[in-house]
This record gives C-alpha cells, structure tokens and sequence, in this order.
C-alpha cells in the first residue's frame, strides 16, 4: 500500500504545483501549511479544525480568542492543528494567525461552505468557511483522520416534514474521518439523526458514557451502540476502521464537563422559542442554525456560548490525545499495512 510520504508527495505535487508565496496566493489548487505538511510526511498527530465556528459560531472577538486557544490546546496535547478555510479560492489545510485574524472578524461576511459550495467558492475565487462536511472531505484529502468540532448537523426538527438535513450525515456516511463532536446540536431531532447515522452505516460512540450527549447537556436520552473508555479504545476503533476500508466516518461523541452542562429544561425552553421566531421571520437552509444558536445564546444570557466554548476546548483536548494514539499505531497518512 502507498506509504504516508509517497501519498502527501502526490497530493501536493497534484493538487499544487505552484507553491504559495503569499496567504492568498491563487499559484495552485490547495495550500497545506508546512507545519501540517512536515506532521503527515513523518506521521505525526494530525487534527482537523473548521472555521465554520470562527465565523458562524461565535461573535468577535470571543472567536478568534477560541480559536487561538483550540489551536494552542492540540499542540499542549501533543498535536499539530490544521484549521481548515478556502481563502481567495484556495482551500487551506492550517492557517497562520493572521489568516485567523482575518476570518474571525469578518465572521459572518464569509461563506459558509459545505461540501456542495465549494466548487462554487473555489472557481469564484471567493472565501469559505468550512463547516462539518466541508472540513471533513479536505481533511479526508490530505491523510487527516481525527477531526475536533463543537456538534454536528443533523436531522431537523419537523425534518419528515421539510426534509432539512444536514450534509454532515452525508459526508459521515462516505468519508473515513473520526469526528470528535459533544454529540448533535439540541436544536436538533437527535433521535432522527442517530437513526439517520445508522442508516448511513456510522458508527457512533460514546466518549466515557453510554448516552448520546445533546451538546449543551450531558444527556440525550439516547443511547449509543458503542462506548470508548479512553484514547487508545477511540484509536484502535479508528484503526480498525480504516483497516476494513469501510469508508464511512466514526462519531465520538463527548458530553459537555458536568461543571458547564446547562438545565435541559432552560435550554429547551430557549430553543423552542427560537425555532417560533425563525418559523414566523421564514429562516430555512443554512441561515438557520446561525440564527438559532445566536438566538439561544440571547435567550440565555449568554450561557450557551459559554457552555459551547467550553465543550470545544474539551472536546479539542481529547481529540488531540485520539490522535496522538493513533500516530503511535502508525495510522496517518493512509499506511496500512495487512
């Protein structure tokens, strides 16, 4: 099987012959960072992370504060971060703190781009903003197999009705990406969406619990068909299943820590006064969970922004220690040997 360096030479010499002089250097297809890129030619720790949240999940400057410090957090565990964006056209596998800069404070101006959007953002030469599928293809393009994420999309509420669905659930069902999330948002069918994941054929796991945690709380009320008890059980799961080349994505879902978990019933209450307003102002498509988590976050007083910054810082520490387990079983850069 093609080897970890042989398989990244081939990716960069394909994909950008043109080596970037500049941040928005348009020379080639894709630019990956020569930090992410000396990490996957020895193998090392890898995680993905998507900008979706720096300029659709939070307000400046609280993003680019958390961003820097999820960053920070995949190094001190041992690490190397690879946010992902599409910066005038190019898609960017790790970015520079200016680029972060940027970003984060031209926020919600940026694209939001899932899987479908980035041709169309590529060819118009324009910025994107990688949400959960979009990160996890590029990831999945360049050997990244651990991918760190505040919750996933899903199945909407009245989803049978609108047929609203996440890409997300798509792209787990078809890209061999782990996704470490603190579970579905809750302004989700989270029983829609575990159902739709199996159909998908994902395998879903609980970090530490055996309940699928809802994001901003701990619990669900769902349980998971698997458990993980520590980065070397998530690892092995990875491992074996790329082994099998099974092709579909893993979900290891983290419950938020018990010290920043919020009351079900307060949050409830919030989201379903958010899913009225947006119902009654016509917010569909992609607009909506924007509105939505930025409505709860008002309708909390800002507790849910709280909760959410913490849940990623936790789930960041975790996924990088899933990753540096892996990197010790040989499993970056595709090089598994039978």
């Amino acid at each position: 099987m093609e080897s970890a360096n042989a398989r990244l030479s081939n990716i960069q010499k394909h994909l950008n012959p043109q080596p970037c002089s500049s941040n928005h250097s348009k020379g080639g297809l894709i630019k990956i960072s020569p930090e992410v890129s000396d990490a996957l030619s020895h193998g090392a720790a890898v995680v993905a992370l998507e900008s979706t949240i720096i300029c659709h999940g939070m307000p400046y400057p609280q993003n680019l504060e958390t961003a820097k410090e999820i960053e920070g957090i995949v190094r001190e565990n041992g690490a190397v971060p690879a946010t992902i964006a599409i910066l005038d056209g190019i898609p960017h596998i790790g970015l520079d703190i200016k680029e972060l800069e940027w970003l984060a404070k031209f926020g919600a101006q940026i694209r939001k781009t899932a899987r479908r959007d980035i041709a169309a953002v590529v060819a118009a030469g324009a910025n994107g903003a990688t949400t959960v599928s979009a990160t996890m293809f590029f990831a999945s393009m360049v050997g990244i197999s651990v991918f760190v994420t505040g919750g996933i999309g899903g199945v909407h509420r009245h989803g049978e009705q609108t047929m609203d669905v996440s890409s997300d659930l798509i792209e787990l069902g078809k890209t061999p990406v782990a996704v470490v999330s603190a579970g579905a948002k809750s302004i989700l069918d989270i029983p829609r969406t575990l159902e739709y994941l199996e159909t998908q054929g994902v395998c879903v796991a609980g970090y530490r619990t055996n309940e699928f945690p809802a994001f901003f709380t701990e619990t669900s009320g769902c349980k998971v068909p698997c458990r993980l008890d520590s980065p070397q059980d998530a690892a092995r799961l990875i491992e074996a299943n790329m082994k099998l080349k099974l092709g579909t994505g893993i979900l290891i879902a983290v419950p938020i820590p018990k010290e920043h978990s919020a009351s079900g019933t307060f949050v409830e209450s919030a989201i379903q006064r958010a899913l009225k307003e947006a119902r009654e102002k016509h917010i569909t498509g992609s607009a909506e969970t924007p509105f939505l988590l930025s409505r709860v976050n008002e309708l909390t007083g800002g507790a849910s922004l709280a909760s959410n910054i913490a849940l990623v810082k936790n789930n960041a520490i975790i996924g990088s220690k899933i990753a540096v387990c892996l990197a010790q079983l040989g499993g970056y850069g595709g090089d598994y040997k039978s």
